[in-house]
Parts: structure tokens; sequence; C-alpha cells
């Protein structure tokens, strides 16, 4: 079978994308041939587009033209900006039934006492303060595994995946208002996460974040153990007295069993960083046709990075449930426009120098790819940043584009599992969530292989369908829920990338 050297979208699209680098003369459709280079992932255009026109891909307007475009050319950058237009916010218009499967798939989950059901097993300690970071780590480090050497000192306790110390750099030298509320909710959802059997918070002891304030704000009392290092006498009583208390709950961690529990019981984070031109194309329909596999089993997607779903938020309000929900989407986006205002931004500077190396040209085009992980599903809620999610389905969470961040914010709200994926190469890991990566094209894939878990680059070459790769998809999902490891866990990430949202300023 031979395959079209372009990807055409949408039937009203002006630009095709180039599977692969396209030299001058290549045909790309009927009576059109490249008239220069057009770079692996990147736009070509296949029909005039005057200066001031929309330009459209994936049926939708990703930028105008900035200057005249002819059949042929490379369109990124050099000749297409930003520009406003109205959209059509149609609250609910597309709301439709999503039916659940007669018989929902099952995992092998670890069922709590309280009966939520988490897919690793962790011990966690968390921090008030980045004062109190250095004293966290050295207590996770007596505990730590070596994924190089295989040195384990956990090896007597089989049942528990580690011990993670997650330090963040604030706590203090900020307002008691709505940045202090923010990271206490933060803290709050990892303190109560389903993934930890175990948590211990260590403070300074002088910091704005008390941990009395955070433990009677978060309703903490009885979940986890608190030392601030200045009551308990220093550095070395401290740690101390964390490896203790670790010693004293690994036997108790150990005692969990895995049993077979419904995918109603999973809340998967969706992630994309390090995008190309092909994430909207294979990785991100892939993961969309994979969630819309979860909601459809009863389970839980959550999509976030507010400023990577700008421009496209009306064809997310279209999926609402209700006005109310849609509104809420609508108002986080008006939120960011001011928040960008006024911190001296525009929103248009989110693609990376990465992001656009790889073919993506503005946030309108890199929403409307990023939005596609969500599948189709109704939209059931939108909640703010580490809110906890209560509502079974497709759900909204307003984060940054950042990665680390906007999943800090997931699974603080209670993501058991993300599910991330890259086209440039992100490596990323999550704890205490398990995190999947998925691979866009298969260059990458080849060359990171020992990072990436799945390669949609498959898509791309003609190899499946989207719904065949999301189905791979789903299938991962549930063997790594059920304990099989990610490629970020054999490296041992997840614990550098807790980052907390920080907002207002530092004094």
């Amino acid at each position: 079978m031979t395959i079209s050297p372009v990807i055409r979208l949408h039937p009203a699209d002006g630009v095709l994308i180039a599977r692969a680098s396209l030299p001058p003369g290549t045909v790309v459709a009927d009576g059109v041939t490249t008239v220069e280079r057009i770079p692996s992932g990147h736009k070509v255009a296949i029909k005039p587009i005057a200066v001031g026109e929309p330009v459209i891909r994936y049926g939708q307007i990703i930028g105008f033209a900035t200057h005249a475009i002819a059949p042929g050319q490379h369109v990124h950058v050099q000749n297409i900006g930003m520009g406003d237009f109205a959209k059509d916010y149609a609250y609910c218009a597309d709301v439709k039934p999503t039916p659940n499967f007669d018989l929902p798939a099952t995992f092998e989950g670890i069922r709590r006492p309280d009966g939520r059901v988490a897919t690793r097993n962790y011990i966690g300690i968390l921090t008030s303060v980045n004062c109190s970071a250095h004293v966290a780590g050295l207590v996770a480090d007596v505990f730590k595994k070596n994924p190089f050497t295989g040195d384990n000192p956990l090896a007597d306790f089989p049942n528990v995946d580690g011990v993670v110390a997650l330090t963040h750099k604030t706590g203090c030298g900020m307002t008691q208002n709505e940045p202090l509320a923010l990271l206490r909710r933060t803290l709050g959802g990892y303190a109560r996460h389903v993934n930890f059997s175990h948590v211990i918070v260590l403070g300074l002891g002088c910091e704005v974040n008390q941990i009395g304030g955070l433990m009677e704000e978060q309703k903490l009392a009885g979940r986890l153990r608190a030392m601030d290092i200045q009551e308990v006498g220093g550095t070395r009583k401290t740690v101390e007295a964390g490896i203790a208390f670790v010693r004293e709950a690994l036997a108790d961690s150990n005692k969990v069993k895995r049993e077979s529990v419904p995918v109603s019981e999973l809340t998967v984070a969706l992630q994309c960083g390090g995008s190309d031109g092909y994430s909207g194309v294979s990785a991100n329909p892939a993961l969309g046709a994979a969630s819309d596999l979860i909601v459809r089993h009863g389970g839980t997607v959550i999509l976030s990075e507010t400023p990577e779903t700008y421009g496209a938020e009306h064809l997310l309000t279209r999926r609402a449930v209700s006005r109310e929900v849609g509104e809420k989407l609508v108002d986080l986006m008006r939120w960011w426009d001011e928040y960008t205002e006024r911190e001296g931004a525009e929103m248009n500077a989110n693609p990376s120098p990465g992001n656009k190396a790889g073919g993506l040209t503005t946030i309108l085009e890199k929403s409307l790819g990023a939005m596609a992980k969500a599948g189709t599903t109704n939209l059931v809620d939108v909640l703010r940043y580490a809110e906890p999610v209560t509502k079974r389905g497709f759900v909204f969470m307003d984060t940054p584009g950042y990665d680390p961040v906007a999943a800090t914010g997931q699974v603080a709200g209670g993501a058991n599992l993300v599910c991330f994926t890259t086209g440039r190469g992100s490596v990323f890991g999550c704890k205490p969530a398990p995190s999947i990566k998925l691979a866009t094209n298969t260059p990458m894939y080849k060359r990171m292989e020992e990072d990436m878990d799945v390669n949609c680059g498959t898509i791309l070459e003609g190899e499946e369908s989207v719904q065949e790769c999301g189905q791979r998809i789903f299938d991962l999902v549930l063997k790594t829920a059920s304990g099989q490891p990610t490629k970020s866990e054999s490296f041992d990430f997840g614990g550098a990338e807790f980052a907390p949202w920080v907002l207002g300023a530092t004094m």
C-alpha cells in the first residue's frame, strides 16, 4: 500500500501535514507540489491564503496569514500569527448519551480500608516548606532503590513500591491568601492520596505554611505524622525520627494485596509535553480513544493545561453537561487572559522552541491538538487546581501548561495514573502515580525507546488506526494499574517532578 507523503485532517483544511521531510517538487495534492523543503511534521499550503485570511487545520482556525501564502509553501511562524475571532460556545449542543459497557473491564488494584483503590503503594514524605526539603531527602535516601546497581533496602517489603520525598521551593515568604490556600490544597491532596499507605510531613517550625494550619484547613488530623525540625531538635534528630517512622510503617504497608476491581476505580491524568506537529495526529487522538474506553468502563479522565486549551474551549463547552459547567471553563479562559496581561505575557508565548521546531506554530494549533487527549465524551465538571475530583467521566482541571506543575495538580486531585504524550521526547514521572509515555512518532520512539512505553507512530505509517492504538493504550493502562512498571518507574522518576503551582509574589 502506498502511503501519502502528507496527512489531511479535515476536508476544509487549507494545510496538510508532512508525514516525513518533503523535498521541493513533492506532489502533495492535485496540482500542488512543494516549492521548498517542508520539515517532518510541519504544514504545507494546498490553496492560496491571503494576508489576514484564516489558516485552517482540524477544520478550525489555527491562526491568520501574516504574508500571502501560495500553494506548496511552508506554513509556519514566518507567515502565520494570532488574531481575534468569534467563538460559538453553543453550550451543551454536542452532549450525547455515553452508556457504560455492560461488562466493565477490571484491573488488579489495592483496596484501602476506606474503600478507595490504589494502583501503587508508597510511603510519602511531604514538606511544608523548602527549608525542610533536605531533611526529607535524607530520610527517603535511606530507603532508596538504585535502578542501576539493583541495591534495594526494601527487598524484605516486596509490596511497598518505595519511600518518596516530595519537596518544593515555597511554603514561606508568601501571602496568606490564595497562594497559601493553593499550596495547602495541593499538599492536602497528596497527603490523602490513595497511592500512599502512610505519610509524614516535615516542617522547619517558623514558616508561613504552619503544619498545624495545613492539617486543620485540609482536615488531615489522624492521616499523617507531623514533625518540626526546630521542635524535634535539629537535623540529625529529625532524620532519625523520620527513619523510625518509615521503619515502623513498612511492615503495615507491606500487608497489602491486589484484587480484581472495576475500571471505575481509575482516575487518569491526561498530559502532553514536548509536543510536535504529530501530537494532534497520532498520540493525542489515540489517547482520546483510550479515554473514551476508560469513561465508558466507568472511569475518570482529567484534561488540564488551561493555556493549552485556549482557543479550542468552544469545542469543549459544546460537550458540557450543563451551561454552568461550560461557563466555568470560559471563566477560566478569561482569568488566564487577565493573568497573562498582568504578568506582561501573552497566551501565544506558550508553544516552546521545541514545539515550534516540531511543527506547531500558534497556541490555537497546539490547543486543538492537545484537547484530542480527552476523546469525545461529555464534559461533566470543571475544577480549580488540585481540587478533589468527585465526578466520574471526563473532567477538566485548571492548571498551567507546564507539565510538572499541571500533573502535580491532577495527582493532588486524585489521579492514580498518568498518560503522557510526547513528540520531541519528554522524560517524566509523577510519584505516587505511575506515568505511561506515548510517543507520537517512530523515529523518536526508537531513539528513546528506554523512556517510551507506547509507539503511536504506527498511526502515521498506516500500520494501525487511531482506535486500534487507543485500545493498545487502554490495555496498557490496565496492566500498569495492576502493577506492571512503566519505563519512567524503571529509572525511579517521579520525586523531583513534584511542582506545586506558585502564585503571587515571593517576599
